[in-house]
C-alpha cells in the first residue's frame, strides 16, 4: 500500500503526465490532421490517372528542373561564401548576416516584387538587359531566381555556422604540411562538415520546391515555363480540384521524405560526434 504521504505528490505527477499527453496529443492532431485530410479527399485510383495530366507532368518536371539548378548553384557559389565569410572579419560584415537572413522573415510577395523592380523591363538593371533583348522577368530563369534568393538562406546560415564551429586547428595542420588552402577545403574543411551540409543542401532544396509568393510575382504563371507545382496547385483548386489535390498530396510526399532524409543524416552525425 502506497504511504499517504506519497500521494500528493504522485498525484500531481499523474496531473503532470496526462496534461502533458493532451498537449502533445492535441499539437499531433492539429498538425496531422489535415494531411490526413488531403490524403482521404481523393480516391487512390483517381490519384494514379491524375498523375497522369499534362499539367501535372509539365508542372512537376519544371518544379524539379528549376530546384536542382537553384540548389547546384546555391551549393557552387554558397559554399565557398559561407567559408570566407566564416573565416575573414571585414567592413560591414554584419550588414551582410543581415541580408543573408532577410529573405527568411521577408514576404515572399516582396520579395518578388522587390526582383521584378531590379530585374523587370523597367527595372533597375531588367532596362539595361531589355535594350539588348534579353527578358529576365517572367521566364524560366527567373523562376530559379525567385528561388535562389528566398532559399538560399537555409544553406548559407547552415554552412556558415559549421564553418565557424569547426576547429581552425585541423586547417593550419594540413597548411603546414604543405596543403594549399583550396586543397584543405576539399579534402578537409568539407569532409568535417559534409553532414552538416547536406542537411543545409536537403532543406534548401525543399524551400525551393515549395515556393509560391515570389515565383508568381516576379516569373508569373505560365503553363510550361514558370508554372511550378505550388502555382499549378493554386490553378488546380480554381479549376480541377483533383489536379490540385495530386500534385499537393505529391508536394506532402516530397517534402516529408526531404525531413526523414535531414532527420537521418542528423541522427548519424550526433552518432560519429
Amino acid at each position: 500500500m502506497i504511504p499517504h504521504s506519497l500521494r500528493p505528490k504522485n498525484y500531481r505527477q499523474s496531473l503532470t503526465y496526462l496534461a502533458a499527453g493532451i498537449l502533445i496529443v492535441s499539437v499531433t492532431l492539429y498538425l496531422a490532421l489535415p494531411i490526413v485530410a488531403l490524403f482521404l479527399r481523393i480516391p487512390p485510383d483517381q490519384f494514379f490517372s491524375t498523375l497522369h495530366n499534362p499539367d501535372v507532368i509539365s508542372a512537376l518536371w519544371l518544379s524539379l528542373f528549376t530546384t536542382v539548378v537553384t540548389l547546384v548553384v546555391v551549393i557552387l557559389v554558397g559554399t565557398p561564401f559561407a567559408y570566407f565569410h566564416s573565416r575573414y572579419t571585414y567592413p560591414g560584415k554584419v550588414i551582410v548576416d543581415t541580408l543573408i537572413d532577410l529573405p527568411l522573415v521577408l514576404p515572399p510577395a516582396v520579395a518578388g516584387v522587390a526582383l521584378l523592380m531590379l530585374w523587370g523591363r523597367t527595372g533597375l538593371l531588367g532596362r539595361y538587359f531589355n535594350m539588348f533583348g534579353i527578358t529576365i522577368a517572367f521566364t524560366t530563369l527567373a523562376v530559379i531566381m525567385a528561388q535562389i534568393f528566398v532559399a538560399s538562406p537555409f544553406y548559407l546560415r547552415q554552412a556558415k555556422s559549421l564553418f565557424e564551429q569547426l576547429d581552425p586547428a585541423y586547417e593550419q595542420t594540413a597548411r603546414t604540411l604543405g596543403s594549399s588552402p583550396l586543397r584543405t577545403l576539399v579534402l578537409v574543411t568539407l569532409p568535417m562538415t559534409a553532414g552538416g551540409l547536406i542537411s543545409g543542401a536537403v532543406m534548401t532544396f525543399g524551400r525551393a520546391l515549395g515556393e509560391f509568393g515570389a515565383t508568381i510575382m516576379f516569373a508569373g504563371n505560365l503553363p510550361g515555363v514558370t508554372q511550378t507545382m505550388p502555382l499549378a496547385v493554386y490553378v488546380g483548386m480554381e479549376g480541377d480540384l483533383y489536379v490540385g489535390l495530386t500534385i499537393s498530396i505529391l508536394l506532402v510526399i516530397i517534402s516529408f521524405t526531404i525531413m526523414i532524409i535531414v532527420r537521418l543524416v542528423q541522427k548519424r552525425e550526433a552518432g560519429h560526434a
